[in-house]
This record gives structure tokens, sequence and C-alpha cells, in this order.
């Protein structure tokens, strides 16, 4: 267990360093580079919250089809 936990410290504080290293070595402005992440993570989490509202629509149908053969029975 506590090298799990080990390895997951050392992928954390390597990923860490490693986005550091990215910032200060890319190309573009670091404001550029801020922005083109929000806008990505902001694509990501929108993403995200529509799957889950489909999925919730998916399983609410489920669910009354369920409830009507149960109350069919």
């Amino acid at each position: 267990m506590r090298k799990v936990f080990n390895f997951a410290l050392g992928l954390f504080f390597g990923g860490l360093i490693g986005a550091a290293a990215a910032l200060l070595l890319a190309p573009q402005p670091g404001e550029e580079i801020v922005r083109t992440i929000r806008e990505r993570l902001q694509a990501i989490v929108d993403e995200a919250r529509h799957a889950a509202a489909e999925r919730r629509a998916e399983l609410e149908a489920q669910f009354i089809a369920a409830r009507q053969v149960k109350m069919e029975k």
C-alpha cells in the first residue's frame, strides 16, 4: 500500500513539475496559455455536464419504464 501511495505522490509531483516546465518553456506568452487552458477546461466541463444530463435522461426513462412494468404485474 505504501508503494502505491509513494508512486501516486511521485506521479503528482512529476506532473506538477512537468506542467511548470511546459509553461516556462512554451513559445506562447503566459496569459495566452492560461486563456487557452481555461477555454479547454471549460469545454471539458461543458461536455461532461452534457454527457451527465444525457445519461440522467436515459436512466430516468429506464426507471419510468421499469416502474410501469412493475405496476402492470
